[in-house]
C-alpha cells in the first residue's frame, strides 16, 4: 500500500515541477514577445499620447485663430470696398451766347 502512495507523491511532485517549468517558460515567452514588440514600435518613431494631445490642442487653437482672422479680413475688405456712387441727373447744357 505504501508503493502506490509513493508513486502518487512522485507523480504529484513531477506535475508540480512541470507546471512551474511551464509557467516559467510562459513568462519568458511573454517577456521576449514584449521586448520584440517594444523594439518594433521604437523603430516606427511613434509619438506618445502626451505629445499627440499637445499637437492636437495647438492645431485646434490655430484653426480658431484662422477663423477669427478670416472673419476680420472679410470685415476689413467690406469696409474698404468702394461704395457705389449715386447716379446724378445729366446736366443740361445751356447754349452759349454768341
Amino acid at each position: 500500500m505504501n508503493a502506490p502512495r509513493r508513486l502518487l507523491d512522485d507523480l504529484a511532485k513531477l506535475a508540480t515541477a512541470g507546471a512551474g517549468i511551464a509557467q516559467g517558460a510562459g513568462k519568458e515567452a511573454e517577456l521576449l514577445v514584449r521586448q520584440r514588440v517594444e523594439r518594433f514600435l521604437d523603430s516606427m518613431d511613434l509619438v506618445t499620447r502626451e505629445e499627440f494631445e499637445v499637437v492636437k490642442e495647438m492645431a485646434r487653437e490655430a484653426r480658431l485663430e484662422n477663423e477669427r482672422l478670416a472673419a476680420r479680413l472679410a470685415e476689413l475688405e467690406a469696409a474698404a470696398a468702394p461704395k457705389p456712387k449715386a447716379k446724378r441727373a445729366p446736366r443740361k447744357r445751356t447754349p452759349k451766347a454768341s
